[in-house]
């Protein structure tokens, strides 16, 4: 339960002093021998904690996944295969699985999604990555676009979305190859753009060190570029981003 809420159901006398009282009086985290989840992440950063699910053995998956459900209602899990989603399913029954970005997740059905993020590729191979800072970004409650496949080969498809890029608060660019989108990006927007370097490429591109190199070495100015393949750093950072541009900008909220 998040401390807002917590607050709220004080003040309408849902719950009395004395019980927001044990809640606040909990360590900030879960011990559970393997693991100690930190509870009071939301508290802190404004995000709660998220799993990172590839090289857990199942029974701790399932375990952290049922306790941070027991938490916070709702919880987001990374890099997971399909055995991790039907072992955490057969106790928690409305998880979900998206087979391309590997995302786990159960979340509330209510969430506004506030400001616009838009999340675009240079190519239909690098849409993994993309689904990774897109849903990431989307479960943390910002609006995203989607602008798909339009890498420097065929420049006129990008164009044709200027207007999107434009009117978003933050861009992620996600590319492999040589990384030369985010710069393109980069020259035709005023908002923070995120570069996310791929390992999509043949052999000189070296698992994505190639894109990583351009897109830090990038001469178009506001880029930031974050890790191989890390589609949840970008998401997480755009929607900080989003968030602050959303509070200072009255009516691009409830899209």
């Amino acid at each position: 339960m998040e401390t807002r809420e917590i607050l709220e159901q004080v003040r309408s006398g849902a719950i009395s002093v004395e019980e927001a009282e044990r809640f606040f009086k909990k360590q900030p985290f879960e011990e559970m021998g393997y693991a100690k989840l930190d509870t009071h992440r939301e508290i802190r950063s404004g995000f709660p904690e998220v799993v990172y699910c590839s090289g857990k053995p199942d029974a701790f998956l399932v375990s952290i996944f049922q306790k941070l459900f027991e938490e916070n209602g709702e919880v987001f899990g990374t890099r997971a295969s399909m055995h991790q989603y039907e072992a955490v399913r057969a106790v928690l029954p409305q998880v979900c699985y998206d087979e391309v970005s590997h995302i786990l997740k159960a979340e509330r059905a209510d969430k506004e999604h506030i400001g616009k993020i838009a999340v675009c590729t240079a190519g239909t191979a690098d849409i993994p990555v993309a689904e990774e800072a897109a849903q990431t970004a989307e479960y943390f409650g910002s609006y995203v676009e989607r602008v798909f496949d339009v890498g420097v080969s065929g420049i006129h498809r990008l164009l044709a979305r200027t207007d999107v890029l434009q009117e978003a608060n933050c861009i992620v660019a996600v590319a492999g190859m040589e990384g030369a989108l985010a710069s393109v990006v980069g020259g035709l927007v005023s908002n923070p753009v995120i570069a996310v370097p791929t390992s999509v490429g043949y052999g000189a591109s070296m698992h994505g060190l190639s894109a990583l190199l351009t897109m830090i070495n990038s001469c178009a100015n506001g880029i930031a570029v974050v890790n191989i393949d890390n589609g949840y750093g970008a998401g997480y950072l755009a929607t900080q981003i989003n968030r602050l541009a959303a509070r200072k900008m009255p009516g691009t909220e409830g899209k």
